[in-house]
């Protein structure tokens, strides 16, 4: 194989609110905190433990502002994206290094709302808006010119 791949797919918890940037093109980034968990039983103790993973999540455009609509602290959710390290000098002049999630597709899995008992009507994904409105529409026979 001579390509290369640089694919993540996380499931977790958001740790905090989506936060913004505005530029003056009319572009936008979103960034938020994504919590993954592992658990196992440890062999020495026979307890259960649970180790925490804490991602960058970056959002781009209108996949951004939808985030910032629906998405708040505690919610579940599906992100696909790839692997992206930025550099940078900081007040010091130390070289740091930051690995992010740059997202190319997420899902809402769960919201704070749709977990306390109220249910919530959005889209979940900029597809499933476009699936959502063609669901809508009557699907008949008479566009059909197929002859079987």
């Amino acid at each position: 194989m001579s390509g290369t791949l640089n694919k993540v797919m996380l499931i977790g918890h958001l740790g905090d609110e989506v936060k913004m940037h505005y530029f003056e093109g009319g572009g936008c980034v979103g960034r938020f905190p994504l919590a993954t968990n592992e658990t196992y039983v440890s062999k020495q103790t026979n307890e259960r433990v649970t180790n925490t993973e804490w991602h960058t999540i970056v959002v781009r455009n209108k996949a951004a502002e939808i985030c910032e609509k629906y998405l708040s602290k505690g919610d579940r959710i599906y992100v696909e994206g790839r692997l992206k390290t930025r550099k940078w000098q900081d007040e010091s002049g130390n070289e740091k290094y930051s690995t992010e999630i740059q997202c190319t597709d997420f899902t809402f899995l769960t919201t704070k709302k749709e977990s306390e008992g109220q249910t919530a009507s959005k889209p979940t994904t900029p597809k499933q808006i476009d699936n959502q409105q063609m669901a809508n529409e009557p699907i008949g026979e008479e566009d059909d010119d197929l002859p079987f």
